[in-house]
């Protein structure tokens, strides 16, 4: 059975292959996939997504925002900050979430915007 998403025919056009894997080279894609495998989980998207929405929120604001508990909310959040992606600002007993990265909101805005388009197009 042909599969029509398969070559039929082994053909390495290598002059193409060689600009990608140099470029590929100079490109950090272990970072990269770690904005990626951040965002995969549905609730560190929707805290991202919040983030993108409201310039800062508490982590009790993120907690009820995805319907979790302080602790796990603070843990997404945590990671976000970790993988550089979020910041963090206490004042008094709260603590306030913010993304700090325009890349990374603009990210989030073009995935929403995306999906909007693809459910239109429908």
């Amino acid at each position: 059975m042909k599969h029509q998403d398969v070559c039929e025919l082994n053909c390495i056009h290598e002059e193409q292959v060689e600009r990608v894997q140099n470029r590929l080279h100079k490109e950090d894609t272990a970072n990269v996939s770690s904005l990626f495998k951040a965002l995969s989980d549905e609730n560190r998207l929707k805290i991202a997504y919040a983030l993108t929405v409201e310039e800062e929120l508490c982590v009790c604001d993120v907690a009820t925002i995805i319907k979790s508990t302080t602790a796990t909310a603070s843990h997404h959040l945590r990671l976000l900050k970790n993988l550089g992606l979020a910041a963090i600002r206490k004042e008094g007993k709260l603590v306030y979430y913010s993304i700090n990265n325009e890349h990374f909101k603009n990210i989030i805005q073009l995935a929403f915007e995306h999906q909007r388009e693809v459910i239109n197009n429908e």
